[in-house]
C-alpha cells in the first residue's frame, strides 16, 4: 500500500478459509523476519484460547517466514502448507481479500500512515466479518450464526462508515 507520502506500507492478515473472517496482525513500512515471528506469536495465544482453531496454515515462500514462525504454529498443532512459487491462484482466499479491501476501501480514500492504516482497515475488517454478505458462504456474513434470519419487514436503516466509503443496511424492528 502506498501512502501520500509516496512511502510503501506492508500488511500481514490472517484469514479462515471456511467461515472467511480476517484478522490484521499488523501493518509496517519494514517487514522482518521477527516481526512476523512475533505476531504469529499473537495469534498462536488466540489459538491456545480456544477463541480459533486452525489445522492448517496456508503460507507462500516469502522469506520473512522463516522456521520460527512455522514452528510457533507446529507448536500448537497447526500443519503448515507452502504454497507453489509463483502461483497467486494457489493463495486465491488471500488475494480475494486483498483484492476487495483495495477495490472497496483503499483504492477511495488517500492513507497518510501506518496508523491511518491500521484504522481504515480495521472499520474495514469488523465490516467485512460483521456486516457484508459473501456469496461463498450463501450470502452470510462470516462472523455471524448460522440461524440468524433476517427480518422480513420494517424500515430499512443505512449506516455509513469511513466517510460514506462503505454503507451498511439492516431492518429496523417494527
Amino acid at each position: 500500500m502506498e501512502t501520500v507520502w509516496l512511502s510503501r506500507l506492508y500488511v500481514l492478515f490472517f484469514g479462515e478459509v471456511g467461515s472467511r473472517p480476517v484478522d490484521l496482525a499488523g501493518s509496517t513500512s519494514n517487514p522482518t523476519a521477527e516481526r512476523v515471528v512475533q505476531q504469529a506469536c499473537h495469534l498462536a495465544w488466540t489459538l491456545q484460547d480456544g477463541a480459533l482453531r486452525a489445522k492448517f496454515l496456508l503460507r507462500d515462500r516469502d522469506s520473512k517466514f522463516t522456521a520460527a514462525f512455522d514452528e510457533v504454529f507446529k507448536s500448537e498443532g497447526v500443519e503448515i502448507i507452502r504454497l507453489p512459487y509463483r502461483r497467486p491462484v494457489a493463495n486465491a482466499f488471500a488475494e480475494r481479500w486483498v483484492g476487495s479491501a483495495r477495490r472497496e476501501v483503499l483504492d477511495r480514500m488517500l492513507i497518510f500512515g501506518r496508523r491511518h492504516l491500521e484504522r481504515v482497515l480495521a472499520e474495514y475488517i469488523d465490516h467485512y466479518n460483521h456486516a457484508r454478505p459473501h456469496q461463498g458462504i450463501e450470502q452470510r456474513r462470516p462472523c455471524e450464526p448460522a440461524d440468524v434470519i433476517p427480518l422480513p419487514t420494517g424500515r430499512v436503516g443505512r449506516r455509513d462508515r469511513l466517510g460514506g466509503v462503505l454503507r451498511e443496511y439492516s431492518r429496523a424492528a417494527a
